[in-house]
């Protein structure tokens, strides 16, 4: 039994055995190839390798219902439509299977194919495009089988517009981070999933019709159904588009009401939520990826403030008046070890400690519902030019680096860069799933720095600066350490910008007055 199926469906593909030929050198798994020919074919050159079956239609079938066949005749856990005018990476089917996830469907990194050029006796070349006399010199033209994966574009970002039309989506690339991305929809040449999966959610249905629409179809069937749409950029295929008319078209008959009849049906099922294996609406993976063309709601924005109580109350009813100040409408999440009066109190009965403090966090998350959160800590001085800011990335943890730190007792003032938890804000779902896992190792670890700036670790960060800074208010209950000189830090590169003063922008002076400032808050 095969681990992989490669199901290419094919009518009149002259590319058909390069094709085949491209996969089975390439493949460096347990893989083996399903050429279904439907109706009119080109007969394959190679026709005897053990690891290749072809299927014979006198009449065409269909794309879609080929598709379907060759998948039925297959036994492999996973199975790959590719297109018949492909070139693979060597080892692409060992690179995706060491990925895969049974919920997700996997597409390589695209590349386009630089299949052939036409060149007249006189040496003049015409890039892959209809036949043709040269249009240099008029003379006859040859075909001359090139069978190159260009490296640029490399394509690894798609949406589908509001009519459910596939479309790249370039400005999305910025948010793919790591070798294994997430995409919202499909070009459709080339995808890979489970077996099971694939039957399970009748992901080439044939009432869409013969052809079209194909990407938005598989890309819609996973999301909704609660898997991942992801892009494999440790591999790449390479696909020929044709685009041009006349013998350079697409060998399945193409009518634009055909294609739109598949476009209907798709907008009749998803538009409406109408699809009886959804577990998440449309607006979930709208909401998610924020593709052009779609009406976008407004992003929420709300506040979750931690404290242990063990503040100068000096500070802590300065820093609360502070943020209430900034919130306006923004809902206000507090945790704390005593009950306080501060938005929607949660009060957990808890030592004061690191532990505590992670699951204070999670349980502010867990109480609030606003797309983006900010992180507010009891002893810090929030300026409003703060909550502004608005990330744009689901991905990625956002650190205001504009904050200085003021001795309770002196006043003294201290700049360095340093990514502070005080400073962060994200999209919920984000720093939810962080924290859970966070809490869930301090359980089964104990206490470890792993994971106590989000993102820092993995580079998945980004860092901002407010119009004005944040005052980090250092005093003798602090849960971290106070450090007022650079010999204190064994790793030099974590204070950066060492500057000592008297006062903070916008605060105004701080050294032996800090106390009446608190105070005039």
């Amino acid at each position: 039994m095969y681990d992989l199926s490669v199901i290419i469906p094919a009518r009149n593909e002259m590319f058909l055995s390069k094709t085949i030929e491209d996969v089975l050198a390439n493949k460096e798994g347990n893989t083996e190839v399903i050429a279904i020919l439907d109706g009119e074919w080109v007969t394959p050159e190679i026709n005897d390798h053990p690891d290749l079956t072809l299927i014979h239609h006198s009449k065409p079938v269909g794309q879609r219902s080929a598709q379907n066949q060759g998948a039925r005749l297959s036994q492999a856990k996973y199975l790959m439509k590719l297109d018949a005018h492909c070139s693979v990476d060597k080892g692409f089917d060992v690179k995706m299977m060491a990925e895969m996830q049974p919920d997700w469907t996997m597409i390589p990194v695209m590349r386009n194919l630089h299949a052939f050029d036409w060149v007249c006796p006189d040496g003049h070349r015409r890039y892959q495009s209809p036949s043709g006399v040269c249009a240099t010199c008029g003379k006859e033209t040859k075909r001359e089988i090139m069978w190159i994966a260009k490296t640029n574009p490399q394509s690894t970002a798609y949406y589908f517009d509001n009519t459910l039309h596939f479309q790249y989506h370039q400005g999305y690339k910025t948010y793919q981070h790591g070798d294994i991305v997430e995409t919202m929809s499909a070009q459709g040449s080339c995808f890979m999933l489970t077996r099971d999966k694939y039957f399970e959610l009748n992901i080439c249905d044939e009432t869409w019709g013969s052809w079209g629409n194909q990407g938005t179809e598989v890309a819609l069937k996973t999301w909704l159904s609660g898997g991942r749409l992801v892009v494999n950029k440790k591999t790449w295929y390479a696909h020929m588009f044709r685009t041009q008319g006349g013998d350079f078209s697409f060998p399945y008959p193409m009518k634009e009401s055909d294609v739109e009849k598949a476009r209907q049906k798709s907008r009749e099922i998803f538009l409406n939520d109408k699809w009886d294996k959804a577990k998440r609406p449309l607006s979930w993976l709208i909401d998610k990826f924020e593709p052009p063309t779609w009406q976008l709601k407004k992003k929420t924005k709300g506040i979750i403030y931690y404290t242990d109580n063990q503040a100068d109350q000096m500070i802590l009813d300065a820093c609360q008046d502070q943020i209430k100040a900034c919130a306006g409408d923004m809902p206000i999440v507090s945790v704390s070890l005593k009950p306080i009066v501060f938005g929607k109190n949660i009060v957990l009965n808890l030592e004061r400690g690191r532990e505590t403090y992670f699951k204070q966090i999670l349980t502010a998350l867990e109480n609030i519902d606003t797309d983006i959160v900010f992180f507010c800590e009891h002893d810090v001085l929030y300026h409003p030019s703060h909550f502004e800011f608005t990330p744009d990335n689901k991905e990625l943890f956002y650190y205001n680096d504009n904050k200085w730190k003021v001795d309770f007792e002196t006043g003294q003032a201290l700049f360095y860069h340093c990514n502070q938890v005080s400073g962060l804000c994200g999209f919920r779902e984000l720093l939810l799933e962080h924290y859970r896992w966070r809490v869930a190792l301090n359980e089964k670890e104990g206490f470890t720095r792993k994971g106590y700036e989000p993102g820092t670790r993995t580079k998945q960060f980004a860092v901002w600066n407010s119009k004005f800074p944040n005052i980090d208010i250092r005093h003798k209950n602090t849960l971290t350490a106070n450090r007022w000189s650079q010999d204190q830090f064994r790793d030099k590169s974590t204070c950066q910008g060492w500057v000592m003063a008297d006062e903070v922008p916008f605060w105004g002076k701080t050294k032996g007055r800090f106390k009446e400032l608190l105070n005039e808050l």
